[in-house]
């Protein structure tokens, strides 16, 4: 359950961003902090190892890393 709400809470906003080509409701704050909570919850699932750990942050982090993309690829579209 966790690994269906923690990564499906951003799907509607890479949706709504890919259709708008609008990146100003995102932030590059909440972005860089969730980006490293990932990659940090990511590195502590491979140390321990944890596999749903790892899983759930990997897909998490691939989330992010496509907001982050779309961000950098629309951040001159009004």
């Amino acid at each position: 359950a966790g690994m269906v709400t923690g990564v499906s809470f951003l799907i509607p906003q890479v949706y709504k961003t890919y259709v708008t080509k609008s990146v100003e409701d995102l932030s590059w704050g909440m972005l860089s902090v969730f980006f490293l909570n990932c990659v940090f919850w990511f590195t502590y699932g491979f140390l321990s190892p944890a596999y749903p750990v790892m899983l759930t942050n990997g897909l998490a982090l691939i989330v992010n890393l496509t907001l982050i993309t779309l961000k950098i690829l629309y951040r001159n579209n009004p």
